[in-house]
């Protein structure tokens, strides 16, 4: 595999477009003047290979059918030395078994039929660009964290302590990061969780809300019998509806929707759509993105971005406003008093026909009951223990958090002995002690008391 180097953010995205009709390319560079990109062509693959050979390359998009060496056969050798680079098919015949090889081989991101669409064309350019660019981006923040650690170590033992509690924290992260990075892999809903728990860390503790609003929208899921694929659209929704504020300034993240002056407010309800932009490039989170676009509209018509009405609303969004808002009232995000849990229910009752769908606020009220009663101790099986009383074979009954909010495994995974000597050790350098809960299946207890 040969190295490319990346594109820098301030350079131009580079284009290789690859035909061997003339007319073709022609066509395509008059379509991309006037874009922000550095267009190259090449009239054959082996042409295109000398030239990435010379310069990196962001994106090429060849046509399949081309003599010697056709598209797929192209985009394979692009895909094995250059896999950074973003593959697109250009096709203007029915050929599924060429469709097949740049898939299977070529690993290609999209294929586009000729004639094209000019607007889809566009469309798709961008779309798989602003993918490249944000796992980049997703890569040199890792690679950055890890980098910064290591540098932290190096400083003096007794530089003063707020320069020491940080250096902590980035080693906490660091670990955090090592130890849920299996666990990202699994799924996109794991990795939502980390991304959003990271991103909390912008507030204090008493303003975070991602959690909670997790694990709520996960207790409604489980006590209704909602699908799988719902229930994992909802819990990804509320672990990034609010992905959309981390531009804004601490003082901003911090004050009441309602303290906010003009300016500020015309930002505020901007956020919805600036969420769902950032996740719409991700083709598992788009269905979660449009929920989290709609979270804020209201039942009477009043709310945005759409001022969508009614069932016009998409229910999960109407779902997540709600368990949003009975998070957000107790943080004092919305209004300047924070509101017990109770308070916060009689709220959104009052408001019932107006903010919220009046026939969901009773069986969301429910809900909250026995969210708050601890649904997971009704279970006899579910034990709460220290690290110290863990055994092989236990599952995890809840997600289990750091004290600074950071998730540090899922529920649902099984401990093993490695496991458990890495979460007392993580606990003893973080000065905490955890109570973990988990299930303890019949074979384990009979282990613990023979």
């Amino acid at each position: 595999m040969e190295e490319q180097l990346p594109t820098t953010v301030t350079d131009k995205p580079k284009l290789l477009l690859v035909d061997d009709e003339e007319s073709i390319l022609n066509s395509l560079r008059r379509l991309l003047r006037g874009q922000p990109y550095e267009v190259l062509l090449a009239t054959s693959g082996a042409q295109a290979l000398e030239i990435m050979a010379q310069q990196p390359i962001d994106l090429v998009m060849s046509d399949a059918r081309m003599p010697n060496m056709d598209g797929a056969t192209l985009l394979a050798h692009v895909h094995q030395r250059y896999p950074d680079t973003t593959r697109i098919m250009l096709t203007g015949y029915a050929d599924p078994s060429a469709i097949i090889k740049a898939i299977n081989e070529g690993q290609i991101h999209r294929y586009i039929s000729k004639p094209w669409h000019d607007e889809e064309m566009l469309l798709t350019l961008r779309q798989s660009l602003a993918y490249q660019h944000s796992e980049r981006e997703r890569l040199r923040l890792v690679q950055e964290t890890r980098d910064q650690n290591e540098k932290l170590k190096l400083l003096n033992a007794t530089l003063e302590k707020h320069v020491a509690a940080r250096t902590s924290e980035l080693q906490q992260t660091a670990d955090m990061l090592d130890l849920a990075y299996e666990e990202l892999k699994r799924s996109y809903v794991t990795g939502t969780e980390v991304f959003s728990l990271l991103a909390n860390l912008r507030l204090p503790p008493a303003k975070q809300t991602n959690r909670q609003i997790i694990e709520l929208v996960r207790v409604y899921c489980k006590l209704h019998g909602l699908d799988e694929g719902t229930s994992r659209d909802l819990t990804m929704a509320a672990a990034l509806y609010n992905i959309g504020k981390l531009s804004w300034t601490d003082s901003m993240m911090s004050t009441p929707s309602d303290l906010l002056h003009h300016n500020d407010r015309e930002r505020y309800r901007g956020y919805p759509k600036q969420s769902e932009s950032l996740l719409m490039t991700l083709d598992p989170m788009k269905d979660a993105a449009r929920l989290i676009l709609h979270h804020q509209e209201r039942w009477d018509g009043s709310g945005f971005p759409d001022r969508l009405k009614g069932e016009a609303i998409p229910f999960g969004s109407r779902l997540l406003k709600l368990a949003v808002d009975f998070i957000e009232l107790q943080r004092g995000l919305i209004l300047e008093r924070q509101m017990n849990s109770d308070e916060a229910l009689v709220y959104i009752r009052q408001y019932a026909g107006r903010l919220y769908d009046p026939e969901l606020v009773e069986d969301f009220i429910q809900v909250c009951a026995t969210y708050l009663s601890d649904v997971t101790l009704a279970d006899p099986m579910v034990k709460v223990l220290t690290t110290r009383d863990l055994v092989a074979g236990m599952i995890l009954a809840r997600n289990l958090n750091a004290d600074n909010g950071m998730l540090l495994l899922n529920a649902g995974k099984v401990l093993n002995g490695p496991l458990v000597e890495k979460l007392i050790a993580f606990e003893a350098m973080e000065g905490a002690k955890y109570s973990i809960f988990v299930k303890v299946p019949e074979e384990v207890a009979i282990l613990e008391t023979s």
